[in-house]
């Protein structure tokens, strides 16, 4: 399953987000999106968990917790448009 995660600080690392997920179940893959332009992060981020199971307790459990001072919005990914 592929996970969104929304709202984060600037500050998190895909390593920090991957150790947080792993609690959960296997994590496939971390992908922190960046600005081109500053090299910084936009405040969110795709996991992608094998373990659907797994991935929905985590969305259940992370959704609106906070993390690095800040509170979580994390949900399934929608497929592009």
């Amino acid at each position: 399953m592929n996970i969104y995660v929304g709202n984060l600080n600037y500050r998190v690392k895909e390593a920090d987000l991957q150790q947080v997920m792993e609690e959960y179940g296997e994590v496939t893959s971390v992908k922190v999106i960046m600005d081109r332009e500053t090299g910084r992060s936009k405040g969110f981020a795709f996991i992608e968990m094998s373990d659907d199971a797994a991935a929905t307790k985590a969305i259940t459990e992370l959704n609106g917790a906070e993390y690095f001072g800040r509170t979580m919005v994390v949900k399934e990914a929608r497929p592009r448009a």
